[in-house]
């Protein structure tokens, strides 16, 4: 289940201005308007389309293509440039009408100014300094979240922000259809793994359903011999199996089963249009092995994934390889496991019993068989490898019982300090910033998940635009984190967003 789909999705992009002009001026602003949206196209570092609508002029042209913006399943956001001065009143409702994300866009098709050539007919078709302005005080008038990116068009900084918008717009996209299939319930007396699951279709579109662990067993047990043959071969060609799982080895059944496993978790998952999934080690019915190598495997191809139930971290999993479609890096299920808190720097090992996805690995995986001491079954296969040195990120999202709140650390992956002969699972070790021990306590403090979504794909400008679309809090901790202004931003925002929602 790939996110390459989202070459299938389109941003639109609407250009204000308004009839005083004339039709002369209005034809240049429409080539100049499909000149600047032909830039965007291919600069922006997505697989979204951006789509050049006609020039908008009137309040009931523009409210038509806000609600076809709203109704269209393939568009995910709309940019909108005031490239003359377009009257905002005429846009009150078409934004009051948009139901997709906003980017406003602050250009001009001119990077210079032809300082011995301009003259009014420049200026009049040139407006766009004091145009957006107009536009931006309606946007604030009504309370339309949006993002603002103001500079030339050309510039890789602007491409930059509009990419990360374009992508939190791909990862808001694909919430609001994302549904998940919970096999079991979480793990029991585990408190952050649960959630509202009402709350979280109503905030992101979430959708989040729980089937019975024999419904897997059944699939399962119903995949065919020569299917489990040709997935086998597979992993013989794709990893360095160890030899006795190889056919003939005395442990080559087991890989044979996790096979099963693959192949009965793609069927259920593709057959009811999941696109996320969680398993619990503590509710595994007739399963014989605890998911490791499938659950690895398919959040390589783009699914969701969450430990003990963890269904909201499994949705960010998806939600956040969507947004990294096309990007180097990968995106995993993650845990911070234990310390290093010296000699040298002190930094995080951080793993999960077998479920980390090889899109972060440094080098081909191990698929290897060792023991597993929670879950009372056989010997589960698994990938065995380390993340990737450079820099990334972990998410975590919790329910705080009133409202969502996802929880970001900027990190840096190093390789371990020494080699890991005998850690059997997929790990990754990082550097917080500022520093371990001032991020360890705003996590703590901030309620942050003990499971995240560890990605080296997505950035923080990224997820801070998705949190805005969704309208929840991100408790940002990066290089100018201390710990007293941390706290405030804490406290305030705790204090708007509770006020936000009786607005």
């Amino acid at each position: 289940m790939n996110a390459t789909h989202a070459s299938d999705l389109e941003v639109w992009f609407l250009t204000g201005s308004q009839q005083l002009y004339g039709d002369d001026v209005l034809r240049q602003v429409a080539e100049q308007s499909r000149e600047v949206c032909g830039t965007l196209q291919a600069a922006v570092r997505t697989p979204v389309r951006i789509v050049w609508k006609p020039v908008l002029t009137s309040s009931d042209a523009i409210r038509r293509v806000c609600l076809d913006a709203t109704a269209d399943d393939r568009c995910v956001g709309v940019i909108a440039w005031m490239h003359t001065f377009s009257p905002a009143k005429t846009w009150i409702a078409g934004l009051d009408a948009l139901g997709k994300p906003l980017l406003h866009l602050h250009t001009q098709v001119n990077r210079s100014l032809p300082w011995s050539e301009i003259d009014m007919d420049f200026m009049n078709l040139n407006q766009a300094a004091h145009g957006d302005r107009e536009f931006g005080y309606m946007q604030t008038r009504l309370g339309v979240a949006r993002k603002t990116v103001a500079g030339h068009v050309g510039d890789s900084r602007v491409v930059g922000r509009v990419s990360a918008w374009a992508r939190a717009a791909l990862g808001r996209h694909a919430a609001g259809s994302l549904r998940l299939a919970r096999f079991g319930d979480n793990m029991r007396d585990v408190a952050v793994t649960e959630g509202d699951k009402v709350g979280a279709q109503l905030t992101f579109g979430i959708s989040v359903n729980s089937y019975g662990v024999t419904e897997l067993v059944d699939a399962v047990d119903a995949a065919a011999d020569r299917d489990v043959d040709a997935l086998v071969r597979e992993y013989t060609e794709s990893y360095r199996v160890v030899p006795e799982l190889l056919p003939g080895g005395d442990r080559h059944e087991s890989l044979r089963y996790a096979a099963r496993i693959e192949l009965g978790l793609r069927y259920f998952l593709s057959d009811g249009g999941f696109t996320a999934f969680t398993t619990n080690f503590e509710d595994l019915g007739g399963l014989r092995q605890l998911p490791g190598l499938a659950v690895q495997r398919l959040m390589a191809d783009g699914y969701g994934f969450g430990g003990e139930g963890d269904w909201k971290t499994s949705a960010l999993v998806r939600i956040l390889k969507v947004m990294s479609a096309g990007c180097s890096g990968g995106t995993s299920f993650m845990e911070d496991y234990t310390y290093h808190w010296g000699p040298g720097e002190p930094k995080v090992l951080g793993a999960h019993m077998l479920e980390v996805c090889p899109t972060i690995a440094a080098d081909a995986p191990s698929c290897e068989i060792h023991p597993l001491s929670i879950g009372g079954r056989e010997d589960p296969v698994r990938l065995v490898f380390t993340a990737e040195p450079g820099p990334a990120v972990v998410v975590g999202l919790a329910d705080l019982g009133d409202r969502f709140r996802l929880t970001a650390n900027e990190i840096d992956v190093v390789a371990p300090d020494e080699p890991l002969p005998r850690l059997p699972v997929a790990r990754a070790v990082w550097q917080p910033r500022p520093s371990l021990v001032t991020a360890a306590e705003a996590w703590l403090l901030a309620g942050g998940p003990h499971h995240t979504a560890f990605s080296s794909a997505v950035d923080v400008e990224s997820l801070t635009d998705f949190a805005d679309m969704c309208r929840v809090e991100l408790a940002l901790i990066d290089d100018s984190t201390d710990m007293r202004g941390f706290g405030r931003e804490l406290r305030w925002n705790q204090a708007y967003h509770r006020l936000a929602q009786r607005l």
